[in-house]
């Protein structure tokens, strides 16, 4: 097996337990994130509904998009 795998799968691993921090230690100052002007929402009558994150999808992309380009710039 090509040993890069395993260097790609640990900083994959140390990656999520980055994110999960974040997410676990600023979770709530991140409140806006999903609910941006654009998503899309649409609740029904009876408690039903349909919710789809257009914009947060997208801002979410650019950010990683950047993360990734300044890694390889830095490190590549």
């Amino acid at each position: 097996m090509n040993p890069n795998i395993g260097k790609l799968l640990i900083f994959i691993g140390l990656a999520l337990v980055a994110v999960g921090a974040i997410v676990y230690l600023f979770g709530g100052k991140l409140h806006w994130l999903g609910r941006l002007p654009g998503d899309i929402r649409i609740e029904g009558k009876n408690g039903g509904g349909f919710y789809f994150p257009i914009v947060t999808c997208i801002v979410v992309s650019i950010l990683l998009n950047l993360i990734i380009v300044l890694i390889r710039k830095f490190f590549g």
